[in-house]
């Protein structure tokens, strides 16, 4: 797939008359860059740079409509169904026992994370999928946004993937996140004990016609769960970490103290633009405030971060 889009490219650039370095001119990205692309050497293009080839060629989003099969080879194979639902799903629910969920992790611990993986074949490949995560993040910001309700265990806190740095920007990024009026953060507490998902993540998908599909992921397997029967008891047990979790307010009351107390440092905002910044979000969202199970309280107020 990579080879057939760097060959349309390639067909695109030639019948517009470009060379390597106009075309990568227009893009703003060396000539070396296309090259690569048009020989399916090197890094895979990103989402970002597959829109602006498709712009400067005039190629009415055929390469963007082609870009994610050429990431589909990044990615093992019973991952790739799940994204493709992930994608069309208009509600997910997620609860994550070890690290922040995809969709809210910042391109830095994004990489700290996707390196761990031992079976991971090279640092081209690496890029590739911090690139095609990065890029699926687009759409909580597109008009079919979906709504997502996130459960982070304790332990996705308090485990500095990364390092504190980087730990440290992430939980910033999840306490701007908590703002966003289709998007509900709740933390489960160590105290709440054992529970039925502690072997790793699960994630519901709503998708537009109603129906409703479950996946489960460890560090080197996921399942996807298809039968009605059995994905209502991955449901239940959805429905009940949500009930064991921390009210939203109360869960960015951790969040926030968990950053302060354990990554503490210079890149830190301080707590004046931090509020600031909430304000903006809260504007921008329509003023309101979620109660304990995830309802808005209209004209509530954030917190002070």
């Amino acid at each position: 797939m990579a080879a057939l889009f760097g060959a349309r490219v390639r067909r695109l650039r030639m019948a517009a008359g470009l060379t390597q370095a106009e075309l990568g001119d227009k893009v703003h990205v060396v000539s070396t860059r296309i090259t690569q692309i048009e020989r399916a050497s090197g890094a895979k293009p990103t989402r970002e740079l597959a829109r602006a080839l498709d712009v400067a060629l005039g190629a009415d989003d055929l390469l963007v409509e082609l870009w994610p099969y050429v990431y589909r080879e990044a990615f093992p194979d019973w991952s790739r169904k799940f994204m493709e639902h992930s994608e069309r799903a208009v509600v997910i629910r997620q609860y994550a026992a070890h690290v922040v969920p995809g969709l809210l992790q910042t391109e830095d611990y994004a990489r700290a994370v996707l390196a761990l993986d031992a079976m991971l074949d090279s640092e081209e490949q690496l890029e590739e999928r911090v690139a095609a995560r990065m890029g699926r993040q687009e759409r909580l910001s597109s008009p079919d946004r979906p709504e997502l309700l996130v459960i982070l265990d304790e332990a996705v806190l308090r485990r500095p993937i990364g390092g504190n740095g980087v730990m440290r920007q992430q939980l910033v990024r999840l306490l701007d996140v908590a703002a966003e009026r289709h998007i509900t953060v709740q933390v489960l507490p160590f105290d709440q004990g054992g529970h039925e998902a502690m072997g790793g993540s699960l994630t519901i998908l709503t998708l537009p016609d109603g129906s409703e599909v479950a996946y489960t992921e460890g560090s080197d397997y996921g399942q996807l769960i298809e039968e009605p029967a059995n994905v209502s008891r991955y449901k239940v047990i959805y429905d009940r970490l949500r009930a064991a979790a921390l009210p939203p307010l109360m869960s960015f009351d951790m969040i926030r103290s968990t950053m302060e107390g354990n990554y503490r440092g210079a890149n830190l905002p301080s707590r004046t633009e931090r509020r600031r910044l909430a304000q903006e979000q809260l504007q921008q969202s329509g003023g309101g405030r979620l109660r304990g199970g995830g309802r808005r309280i209209p004209g509530g107020r954030r917190p002070r971060p």
